[in-house]
């Protein structure tokens, strides 16, 4: 279990990524700013590496607390994407993104398993939507991993552009 300065220093890091980014975090600036030391950071975390993985962990928990909110059954795609839209996710889905891409080119670093565990996450959740009689067949799986790539696909494009009323209305479209 967690001291209760190790958590506060996490919280403090985890606000600090959400802004600044993860990929290229240096500890004596992330320390400085949360009002730390990089000595402290080390004793608590183990390396800068456990640290990454520790606001990982901590994004990844974020996420599916939100997600959890959303609820099951019909029109939850449209629900989830509702989620992702809303601006004041659009941090944590960067934060999210970024590690999503570092996890597939640094396979072995504290990214390890990240796009995986989320894509797992994620279909899982999708899961919820469908009846009953679905949910464990291959039809149900191939329908989650379908929305899964539709969601992730308009997110990547609204975070390059902004454009909520263009790529809402694409979702809406779709058949």
């Amino acid at each position: 279990m967690p001291s209760a300065r190790e958590t506060e220093l996490l919280e403090a890091a985890y606000r600090y990524v959400l802004t600044h980014g993860l990929a290229d975090v240096s500890l004596r600036p992330l320390a400085a700013a949360i009002g730390s030391s990089t000595r402290v950071l080390l004793y608590l975390f183990g390396s800068k590496d456990g640290l990454v993985r520790a606001l990982l962990a901590r994004a990844r928990a974020d996420e599916l607390a939100l997600l959890a909110d959303i609820g099951a059954g019909p029109g939850m795609v449209a629900r989830l994407w509702e989620w992702l839209a809303a601006p004041a996710h659009r941090p944590l889905l960067t934060l999210w993104l970024e590690a999503y891409a570092r996890s597939l080119v640094e396979p072995d670093g504290p990214w390890a398993g990240f796009a995986r565990a989320t894509v797992e996450d994620w279909l899982e959740v999708l899961k919820a939507s469908q009846p009953a009689d679905v949910r464990e067949t291959s039809a149900g799986l191939v329908q989650r991993t379908r929305d899964l790539a539709l969601l992730r696909g308009a997110l990547l494009d609204l975070l390059a552009t902004g454009e909520v009323e263009r790529v809402t209305a694409a979702l809406s479209a779709r058949d």
